[in-house]
């Protein structure tokens, strides 16, 4: 099945397991210097209709799955001080606002609230074409260091 995807994005290398099963994800990222002096990270899925509830819409656990990727893999890139560590959920909040149909493009943007010495806060807004979809909000714990499989931090 071929995914049509905004330009500018690309896919995120495979990965395996719960997060191969459940994408593929896409990112499009520019440095501070060529988004106007804040960086910018956006991540994204097509959703398809193994995504989908019996209503045709993204099922919510999806949504939730996304934002819990969402959230960490946004703060790897706009957070220099923690950089390429594990940050394991502590603490995830989500408020659906409005459903994302079959077909959507979903995708959602994260800002790091705060990183202490072992904790970081964040929070994000998805929207699907366009629209808000989902309020979220986290909390991570800051791990050890990984190495990423593929090209992570593009």
């Amino acid at each position: 099945m071929t995914v049509d995807i905004p330009a500018g994005f690309r896919a995120l290398p495979d990965s395996s397991g719960f997060v191969a099963a459940n994408g593929p994800l896409y990112l499009r990222h520019e440095p501070a210097a060529t988004a106007g002096g804040k960086p910018l990270v956006l991540i994204g899925f097509r959703v398809e209709p193994r995504h989908a509830n019996p209503m045709g819409n993204c099922h919510g656990g999806m949504l939730a799955t996304f934002c819990d990727m969402l959230l960490p893999l946004s703060v790897h890139r706009l957070s220099p001080e923690v950089g390429l560590r594990f940050l394991p959920t502590i603490n995830l909040q989500l408020d659906y606002l409005a459903p994302a149909p079959g077909g959507a493009w979903v995708q959602g943007e994260c800002e790091v609230l705060r990183v202490t010495r072992t904790l970081v806060f964040a929070q994000g807004l998805v929207t699907a074409d366009g629209t808000p979809a989902v309020r979220c909000s986290g909390i991570f714990k800051i791990g050890p260091p990984f190495k990423p499989a593929g090209e992570l931090i593009g």
